[in-house]
């Protein structure tokens, strides 16, 4: 296992060029083994050119020089004439030359032999017509063996003939052979192309995946999961530099809940003081106060109250954020906490001149109170500071099947569409609200989201049932008791693309 580690490539750059490697050479090689072959049959074929047509040359010029001796006999025995035997032997002289040329050109043991023969007849031929004073040979004889001459030297060149046809054969046997062979290479050079291509697939495409879901898991704010890429070296430290940014973001989320935490606790209790003064004013505690006095009081007191109701959605966003709690639920009815939201925004209702128009189901329901008071309290003074003087909120709620439907709308302008994809966001404010004393946090809209989707519930923005801003809250009628797991995935995702 040690060398098997030891050999693997360690680097992006080095596990390409193994790849290229593995699918080059066995190209290479078989690119190479092909111009080997087809130089080997080039040579072998010129060679044979060469030898054939050596071959049957020599044998035309044995045939011929046979038909001329043939000839010159007939007239010496016709005429008797002594120059006839000068003639004989110039041409016997030329038929032994092209003997000698033409034995190189035979290769196989019965057309040497033929010639053998036909060299044996020549001599015994020209001892014949030379050496008279040995006996004169009969004329008949003369001829019959010149005619054995003829038909040796057909012999000679048919064999000759035939072994170059047999090598044509072989030569054509070994070139569909080779044929074959690089065909079965390159089958062969396919599948192992494939293979390398699926290898080095799995090994670089995992450890893309991994980063590819580890930044988009850092892009849409989750960094609870540790971040580990494996794969090449490049690959495994760019997996370690995420690592550290996730760790990064995560102090710095930390850091700012815990700043969020201290602040909010520090802002309670002068804010606890501050509404507590203006209550005992407003009972008249310290004297009767005139319509002037009362009026500022009010100011005093609604505002106090958007204090609070921001401080508790710091502190609710905060603590959860950070885990430290759960959702506490129990049975209860919704009319009567719907009731306690428009009590507590009762005066900002009265400021903005706002009319009701609430239609909602007395539904019984098991939930987290505290939490579902929360996102009604949020979603109301949405609607309030988004809502012109004299407008209407919209409040309705019913039940479908096992799910709460909760509808909240107002009369203003709406969600602009640069606005949408990102109303969900934590601290995103967008644009200021119309006649609003006091700017949000921009984290109402955040804490409604992650109230919900921990009650297993879902966001929407509905287009075209009112002028305004229109959300749409589902929830289950009965949620399963005890602490959640945490956030559920994607739910963000989810509720942004309804919102875009």
């Amino acid at each position: 296992m040690a060398s098997v580690h030891f050999l693997r490539p360690k680097s992006l750059s080095s596990l390409m060029l193994l790849g290229l490697a593995l699918i080059a050479v066995p190209l290479l090689v078989a690119i190479l083994n092909a111009a080997l072959q087809i130089q080997a049959l080039a040579d072998t074929s010129r060679a044979l050119v060469v030898e054939g047509v050596g071959a049957a040359r020599a044998s035309q010029d044995l045939s011929s020089q046979i038909y001329l001796l043939d000839r010159t006999i007939r007239f010496f025995r016709v005429t008797d004439d002594p120059k006839y035997l000068d003639v004989y032997r110039e041409q016997n002289a030329q038929l032994t030359a092209t003997e000698h040329q033409l034995r190189p050109h035979l290769r196989s043991l019965p057309t040497t032999q033929a010639l053998d023969e036909l060299a044996s007849l020549q001599a015994s031929l020209a001892d014949a017509m030379l050496n008279p004073s040995k006996g004169a040979a009969q004329p008949l004889d003369v001829l019959q063996r010149v005619a054995d001459l003829s038909a040796l030297a057909d012999r000679v060149r048919q064999s000759s003939e035939a072994e170059i046809d047999s090598e044509v054969a072989a030569i054509r046997q070994r070139t569909i052979t080779a044929q074959q062979r690089l065909f079965w290479q390159s089958a062969l050079l396919v599948p192992l192309t494939l293979i390398a291509f699926l290898v080095f697939t799995l090994v670089i495409g995992r450890p893309v995946r991994q980063l590819d879901r580890a930044i988009s898991e850092l892009g849409q704010g989750r960094v609870s999961h540790p971040i580990r890429v494996g794969g090449p070296l490049d690959l495994e430290r760019l997996g370690k530099q995420l690592e550290w940014l996730r760790n990064r973001l995560l102090d710095h989320a930390q850091e700012r809940n815990r700043f969020l935490r201290h602040m909010s606790h520090e802002l309670k209790t002068p804010l606890a003081n501050i509404r507590e003064g203006t209550e005992l004013l407003m009972d008249g505690a310290v004297g009767e106060l005139d319509n002037n006095q009362r009026e500022v009081t009010g100011i005093l007191r609604e505002n106090g109250i958007k204090l609070q109701r921001l401080i508790e959605n710091l502190l609710s966003f905060s603590a959860w954020q950070t885990s430290n709690v759960g959702l506490e639920t129990s049975e209860f009815r919704l009319r009567p906490l719907i009731k306690q939201v428009l009590e507590n925004q009762q005066l900002t209702l009265l400021g903005q001149r706002v009319r009701l128009d609430v239609k909602v189901e007395d539904v019984t329901l098991v939930a987290d109170r505290s939490k579902l008071r929360l996102i009604l309290d949020n979603l109301l003074s949405n609607a309030v500071k988004y809502s012109p003087k004299g407008g209407t909120i919209y409040l309705g709620a019913h039940a479908k099947g096992t799910e709460l439907i909760l509808d909240v709308a107002d009369s203003g302008a709406g969600i602009p569409p640069e606005d949408r994809a990102h109303i969900f966001e934590a601290f995103y404010t967008g644009k200021a609200a119309r006649g609003g004393n006091i700017k949000g946090t921009g984290i109402g809209l955040s804490v409604v989201l992650e109230f919900v989707s921990a009650h297993g519930g879902t966001v929407q923005i509905v287009d075209g049932e009112y002028s305004g801003a229109h959300f749409r809250i589902t929830i289950p009628l009965n949620k399963p008791t005890g602490r959640p797991t945490g956030r559920p995935e994607g739910s963000a995702s989810r509720d942004r693309a309804h919102a875009a």
